[in-house]
């Protein structure tokens, strides 16, 4: 496996660069945004994955580990091979689809191209466990699209308890502030216990 290639930059395209190895140029498949990272005749460094097939041996360019960890990871979900596992990170950056995947929330992956609803389904159940968040932070879109998952299923839960949906939301809200890190995690059990907790130390 060819972990990383390092060398001046030869050419860029849409959807491929050539890195200039010790004189041979290795055709490196990545998304736009590394793409966008890389300057013809300057020194560039991009971790990859090879891809062999019966036919051909393909290169994946990424801009780190992380990147080329969840592509691989990706990959282990069937029918999903590396023109779309690359297509998701193009889209969504590592930790939003770690975050996608816990919550259960397949609507962020069908802002992929190519990804309906029956896919983006089969793509977080068969990540369920396998892709945890770290932490890291989400760009704010991302997690409001999260959130607009989460939110209303820990609103439901709690009227469905007796509170009234003005009170959940405000509650759910003041967890959030307490807990910055819930909205990001986007774990519905986690909020609604962390929402009646805030609500058990006397809501004020």
């Amino acid at each position: 496996m060819i972990s990383f290639v390092r060398g001046p930059v030869a050419q860029v395209t849409l959807s491929a660069a050539v890195i200039d190895v010790n004189g041979v140029g290795m055709l490196v498949h990545a998304a736009p945004k590394t793409l966008g990272t890389l300057q013809v005749g300057e020194e560039a460094q991009l971790t990859t994955s090879m891809i062999v097939r019966e036919d051909s041996l393909t290169l994946f360019g990424f801009a780190d580990l992380d990147e080329r960890t969840v592509f691989d990871i990706l990959l282990g979900v069937s029918g999903v091979g590396p023109r779309l596992a690359l297509a998701i990170l193009a889209v969504h950056d590592p930790e939003t689809i770690r975050v996608a995947v816990t919550a259960g929330d397949g609507k962020v992956l069908t802002k992929v191209p190519g990804i309906g609803p029956k896919v983006a389904a089969r793509i977080v159940l068969e990540l369920a466990g396998k892709l945890a968040p770290t932490g890291a932070a989400v760009p704010a879109a991302a997690t409001a699209a999260v959130d607009a998952v989460w939110k209303p299923q820990v609103v439901a839960a709690m009227t469905s308890l007796g509170w009234s949906e003005k009170d959940a939301v405000k509650s759910i809200d003041a967890a959030m502030a307490a807990d910055p890190g819930l909205g990001e995690r986007g774990n519905v059990a986690e909020v609604l216990r962390a929402t009646l907790r805030w609500l058990g130390q006397g809501a004020r």
